[in-house]
């Protein structure tokens, strides 16, 4: 199925989905007293300690100053939190749903897309964060930052085509969830979000046969070339993560409309 057409089938449920992004949005912070805030301040807590234990104690700072590095693991880690919501919600979508599933005709496929687009709603404001940074403690922003989009594209894809996967899975094999946790740390740590390729390349070139497959990396590395560090962008990792994005994608749609007439048998 080709991603225009799984496009216009979105677009045509685009009020369903917006009701239920806007819902997953206020629910996440319902009953908390800083509300939205906590949007805020969980990733600048993970940037704080992260840039404490790499940049300082390990050395991480001595090749760039100390806001650059702040700032890159910051992006990094912006990044990275799509996927990573992805893969530890997702599996449980369907699974909280089953009157959807049951006693209702709905289409099901809107559920893990609310999802991906609750956790892009929080990248955003993350985003925002850094353009502040980057104006504040950084060399400001260049023309090189509109080529962003068109960068952290292929991962909001992936994020689609692997929500769409994992919960349908999900309803399947309850286990994902348990494997959910371990899974993210090591992607995480394999993303390049404490460090740069060329020092994988210069250091560790075995361990780079491994890393260069995996997209985040590429788009990690080349988001804070067109933001942070104002430097050329590396069109060839970019062309590799849309290869990947897109295929995600349809692969996982395909596999959700598959599974989809077997849900109610399992729930």
């Amino acid at each position: 199925m080709f991603p225009i057409t799984i496009v216009s089938r979105l677009y045509e449920k685009r009020a369903l989905i917006w009701q239920f992004t806007k819902r997953n949005v206020e629910l996440k912070h319902k009953g908390s007293y800083l509300g939205v805030l906590w949007l805020v301040l969980n990733p600048l807590m993970q940037m704080a300690v992260y840039t404490v234990v790499f940049g300082v104690i390990f050395g991480g700072m001595k090749s760039s100053s100390g806001y650059h590095y702040a700032l890159s693991i910051f992006l990094g880690l912006t990044i990275f939190q799509l996927i990573s919501e992805c893969i530890s919600v997702t599996p449980a979508v369907i699974v909280a749903h089953p009157n959807f599933v049951k006693k209702v005709v709905f289409p099901l496929e809107v559920l893990p897309v609310a999802t991906i687009l609750a956790a892009v709603y929080h990248f955003c404001i993350c985003l925002i964060l850094v353009f502040v940074g980057m104006l504040v403690v950084g060399d400001g922003v260049s023309i090189g930052a509109l080529c962003f989009p068109v960068v952290v594209l292929p991962i909001v894809l992936m994020a689609f085509g692997l929500a769409w996967l994992l919960s349908s899975l999900g309803v399947f094999f309850r286990d994902i969830q348990q494997v959910a946790g371990p899974t993210s740390l090591v992607i995480m740590y394999a993303s390049g979000i404490f460090y740069s390729t060329a020092m994988v390349k210069g250091k560790a070139s075995h361990i780079w046969s491994f890393l260069q497959f995996n997209p985040l990396i590429h788009v990690i590395e080349q988001s804070r070339n067109s933001l942070i560090l104002h430097a050329p962008i590396e069109w060839s990792g970019i062309l590799y993560a849309y290869a990947f994005g897109i295929l995600v994608f349809c692969l996982g749609f395909y596999c959700f409309e598959k599974l989809k007439p077997l849900f109610a048998d399992v729930l």
